[in-house]
């Protein structure tokens, strides 16, 4: 998706997704809990309709062999094994976390060193500790830098080199004010402080700001080469750091998502277990809204029965949606593009197809 003058990629990850805002939030912005629940309730509704619909009746239906427990003996061991691999992928990915000290200390000094870098360019004796905090210096410190770089390439005398700075400038501070907005007072642990971090199109900024660099070289002065070097290491610090706390996110996400999951599985197994038991034809006679009681008790049976799973995919739909569009770091593109449409310079190189519209990522 190309921004609206088609020079450039769109800004916020929403504007460069094709899909429709419904599925856009369905994927990444709504709760889980309101996702599985939309799961359950459309198995619920498609095997009530189904069941209504079918020309045999109800009680005669169910009566023929053993339908019922056969369903919720297959749904029963379902979710045990279901619960069971879940659990143990979810412990496998967080084995990570558990290691010799050795291997700890590396993954300190690691940390450590990349704060280190981070405090020396935003010239602060201490970086902030959360990472909606973190996220937002780094976005203030591209907003600086690009506007140190206005004033550093404001005395040269090329007409061309200024506009697509002043461009350039304009697309930072509108990103970067968004995207400070979006993380002052996210806490971690809910999708906000990603989704926000997501928003910054570090990529196509640290790919403008190394083109007009590389076609203005001649041009440019002492001073103005320092500014993009300023610059171009600030937003090579936001990469990794968006990644890192990505990740965090992810590893979070699993552990919440096996908590989720132990939760439903109770009920989900007292109810597989109550419809093999006790459920039987004659226990639910009549009908409601013209569709048979037994109809509804089985339906909905399967559709509790089913809530592991929902929740299960509710989760895995944000995390693969969020890597799916997030897979390369640095001023790479993987998702197909309009490839005439870029920046408005360089225009040999739009017209031999060689450009490419860069985004975040395959975003």
């Amino acid at each position: 998706m190309s921004d609206s003058d088609g020079t450039r990629p769109s800004d916020t990850m929403r504007e460069r997704v094709p899909e429709n805002s419904r599925k856009f939030w369905l994927l990444l912005n709504a709760s889980r809990w309101l996702v599985a629940a939309g799961i359950v309730s459309g198995v619920f509704l498609s095997l009530a309709i189904i069941g209504s619909l079918h020309p045999t009746e109800a009680s005669v239906l169910f009566s023929q062999g053993d339908p019922i427990e056969t369903l919720f003996q297959g749904l029963l061991t379902a979710i045990i094994t279901g619960v069971t691999l879940v659990l143990t992928l979810s412990q496998l990915v967080l084995s990570q976390e558990q290691g010799p000290v050795g291997d700890q200390r590396e993954r300190m000094e690691g940390a450590m060193s990349f704060r280190k870098d981070v405090e020396d360019v935003i010239e602060e004796p201490v970086s902030p500790a959360q990472p909606s905090a973190f996220l937002r210096s780094l976005v203030k410190l591209t907003e600086r830098h690009t506007v140190a770089l206005q004033e550093a390439i404001a005395d040269i005398d090329d007409e061309a080199l200024n506009d697509q700075v002043a461009e350039f400038a304009e697309n930072v501070k509108r990103n970067a004010d968004a995207v400070e907005n979006g993380l002052e007072d996210a806490q971690f642990g809910e999708f906000d402080v990603v989704f926000s971090a997501l928003n910054y199109n570090y990529s196509w900024k640290l790919y403008a700001a190394r083109r007009i660099r590389a076609e203005n070289e001649e041009a440019l002065t002492e001073e103005a080469h320092h500014a993009f070097d300023e610059l171009i290491n600030a937003l090579e610090l936001f990469g990794p750091a968006r990644e890192h706390f990505k990740t965090l996110y992810f590893q979070w996400a699993l552990i919440d998502l096996s908590r989720v999951i132990l939760y439903a599985s109770v009920p989900a197994l007292l109810t597989a277990v109550a419809g093999i038991v006790y459920l039987g034809p004659a226990l639910f006679p009549g009908t409601v809204a013209g569709v048979s009681m037994l109809v509804v008790a089985v339906s909905a049976g399967v559709a509790v029965s089913l809530l592991p799973f929902a929740l299960l995919l509710s989760y895995i739909l944000r995390i693969v949606t969020v890597t799916k569009r997030t897979l390369s770091i640095g001023p790479f593109i993987l998702r197909e593009t309009d490839r005439s449409r870029d920046l408005d310079w360089g225009e040999t190189e739009a017209k031999n197809g060689e450009d490419a519209d860069v985004g975040d990522g395959s975003e």
